[in-house]
């Protein structure tokens, strides 16, 4: 597994590579959005029910930072992320790294070794991209007591209104694949079907899943 040094060390690297010297313009979005359930990496955890999000995003320039919160899933409850990157690009190559905050006020129950109500866990994403192809790393850096004893990586590629995502993730030697298919109806409305094989123990289910999202921006 990679270590955060490795990734940071990275980050600077392919930065000094393909920066590009621009003015910086802030801006502020936001948006809401109901899902039919809550996918996450091929797994269904709203079991069915719908999913209520939204989010407030900050960026200027390449740097970005945000927070998103969703009504949960039916293991962890409530959840909201924290969230700050910075990307940069050279034509049709891009660069990104990402650290991810999620938090749980009451999801100590997720994995029944919480001694607090509170469960929060955070990743830092690695994403090399070329035209509509991209590559995502995900490392655990932060989290409960063998928690962090994962890797997850994505392969993602779109043309037009439709994209792919490929992704897979080892958790202590046992192994989970999905793949999601997506189509954008229009900015608002789009549709997933996803499909996910793997080890039976990590609680993988393999019948295929139809997701229907729909968000509104909010203007600020």
């Amino acid at each position: 597994m990679k270590t955060m040094k490795t990734l940071l060390a990275a980050s600077v690297a392919a930065a000094s590579m393909t920066m590009i010297a621009a003015p910086a313009s802030a801006d502020v979005s936001a948006s809401v959005g109901i899902a039919s359930t809550y996918l996450w990496r091929g797994y269904d955890l709203g079991s069915g029910t719908p999913a209520v999000s939204g989010d407030i995003n900050y960026s200027a320039g390449g740097f970005t930072a945000g927070i998103w919160g969703s009504s949960g899933d039916t293991s962890a409850g409530t959840e909201y992320d924290l969230y700050v990157g910075y990307g940069v690009s050279a034509g049709d190559f891009s660069f990104d790294i990402t650290a991810y905050n999620y938090n749980y006020p009451s999801g100590a129950g997720y994995l029944g070794t919480e001694e607090t109500d509170f469960f929060e866990h955070t990743d830092v994403v690695l994403t090399v991209g070329y035209g509509p192809i991209s590559v995502s790393y995900y490392e655990p850096v932060a989290g409960p007591s063998g928690y962090t004893e994962y890797n997850y990586y994505t392969v993602s590629g779109s043309l037009g209104a439709f994209s792919m995502t490929w992704g897979s993730e080892d958790i202590n030697g046992d192994n989970t694949y999905h793949v999601d298919l997506a189509y954008a109806y229009n900015d608002n409305l789009s549709f997933i079907v996803s499909q996910q094989d793997g080890d039976e123990v990590l609680g993988v289910d393999t019948d295929p899943k139809f997701i229907v999202s729909y968000s509104l921006p909010i203007s600020m």
